[in-house]
């Protein structure tokens, strides 16, 4: 993994945390649920994005695509 690669998941990661805070908040009015909701949805989803490419790494080596002849 390259530098740039390192600063575009960690500017990925502040904008997730900023929007699922930011949504959180202005759906509860709370500060603070806003800032639970923004600690814990991005870990969640974080998982889950590992487990989806998982998925579709096995999908990938599963089932080989069609050659095409041109």
């Amino acid at each position: 993994m390259d530098m740039k690669q390192v600063q575009k998941t960690a500017s990925f990661a502040v904008l997730h945390f900023m929007t699922a805070f930011s949504v959180a908040w202005a759906m509860t009015g709370s500060m603070l649920i806003g800032g639970a909701v923004a600690l814990v949805e991005p870990a969640i989803n974080t998982v889950v994005y590992f487990l989806h490419e998982k998925f579709w790494q096995r999908r990938g080596t599963a089932v080989p695509a069609p050659v095409l002849n041109a």
